[in-house]
């Protein structure tokens, strides 16, 4: 039996205001192809199909004929798809009846009362497997101990056993799936949010069980294994979503079972409709030197216009920088995606510092807050108790009204 496993498609995002509607169609045909060459009974979507839990109509419509072009092109395929961080639980169970009748089966949801609904048995020509259907887990979904500091650990590893025991141990292949942060996972820098739950933002493999035969996990894009183990994947995201991941060998994850036994796991890499180009390469540089570049620019071996993020030396001084990048950008068929101040400040590690509002989104608010007070108030003194304690009631008053 061959299993495709894939993740991580963030439909509907946006690339620096620029959408992506024709990127993802690209990918989506290729898949639908490939699982007509690989003969492919079961392909595994594990979470973040939509970039955002209110996606637009038009990325619903990709997903849907996405489901009937593949079920057009191989009859016998089962598809499973779980519910992401950036998913509606909502969304994706509503239109569970209808995709049942494609032999595609979505779970947006885990409910402690009725553990059953993500355990998914599938039968194909060529073998059975039984499929833990996780998607993700927020704190109200699992039951937590509120005085234990690893309480959502428990929380998630509780509902992954409340799942597996109902698997029968035969010949059919536990497959688990999931939708986090493994212990050891590598995150792309810009593009995913570290969740922190309780202070804890991840999760040890041994939460999947030693019954699982393999896991398809989603949430980093970076494709890997987990704890050194090659039946735990990430299979990573079909596509860069930021200029972090430009380098990243994008991919699926294809599966051979005989019988229960995962016998090989082979990555297939996804072709990339538009490149990724950051000028210069290294470091950053002057308004006359980046234009130059720009002009340089040869885009004729490109299939489609390909993005571009400019790296500014923050010692320029020029007040018409911005008016010579739109000139020398004038007539280019490129997607332009703004420009990072770079200083060329060495911090002890050698790294360049980046003053890029992108970065400062990433910062712990309570780091955030420590660096200003230096910067602005005292910088040999620590952050005042009083100050700190203030900005975690804002958090959590904010966190509160969030969550009615």
């Amino acid at each position: 039996m061959k299993v495709l496993h894939t993740s991580d498609w963030h439909l509907g995002q946006q690339f620096y205001e620029h959408q992506r509607v024709q990127e993802h169609q690209y990918f989506l045909d290729w898949l639908v192809t490939t699982l007509q060459q690989q003969a492919v009974d079961l392909l595994l979507v594990a979470g973040d199909i939509y970039h955002t839990a209110t996606p637009p109509s038009s990325s619903e419509q990709q997903l849907y004929q996405f489901i009937k072009q593949a079920k057009q092109a191989c009859p016998k395929l089962h598809i499973v798809i779980i519910a992401g961080n950036h998913d509606s639980a909502n969304r994706i169970e509503t239109a569970k009846p209808l995709l049942k009748q494609f032999d595609t089966h979505v779970i947006g949801r885990y409910d402690k009362a009725a553990p059953e609904a993500c355990l998914v048995n599938i039968e194909t020509e060529k073998g059975k497997a039984q499929v833990v259907a996780m998607p993700f887990l927020r704190p109200a979904d699992v039951t937590l101990d509120t005085q234990n500091e690893k309480a959502y650990q428990q929380g998630v590893a509780q509902a992954y056993q409340s799942v597996v025991e109902l698997c029968e141990e035969n010949t059919a292949p536990i497959i688990v799936m999931g939708h986090l942060h493994a212990k050891g996972g590598t995150i792309s820098e810009d593009s995913e949010r570290n969740i922190s739950i309780g202070g804890f933002d991840a999760v040890t493999a041994e939460v999947f069980t030693d019954k699982a035969d393999y896991v398809a996990l989603g949430h980093l894009h970076k494709a890997q294994v987990v704890a050194k183990c090659d039946a735990k994947r990430y299979c990573g995201t079909p596509m860069p979503m930021s200029f972090s991941e430009k380098n990243y060998q994008h991919q699926v994850l294809v599966c051979e079972f005989n019988g229960k036994a995962c016998v090989s796991v082979n990555p297939l890499y996804t072709p990339r409709l538009r490149e990724l180009i950051v000028l210069p390469k290294q470091g950053g540089a002057d308004i006359d030197a980046l234009c130059d570049e720009i002009e340089q620019l040869d885009l004729k071996s490109y299939e489609a216009s390909p993005y571009l993020r400019l790296r500014l030396n923050a010692s320029e001084t020029d007040s018409q920088f911005r008016e010579k990048i739109s000139s020398s950008l004038k007539d280019k068929d490129i997607l332009f995606c703004g420009i990072e101040r770079v200083q060329d400040v060495q911090k002890h590690d050698d790294e360049m510092i980046f003053q890029d509002l992108g970065k400062v989104e990433k910062l712990n608010p309570l780091d955030l807050l420590d660096m200003v007070f230096k910067q602005q108030v005292d910088s040999e003194q620590d952050l005042p108790t009083n100050l700190a304690d203030c900005l975690a009631e804002v958090l959590n008053t904010m966190e509160e009204e969030q969550n009615v």
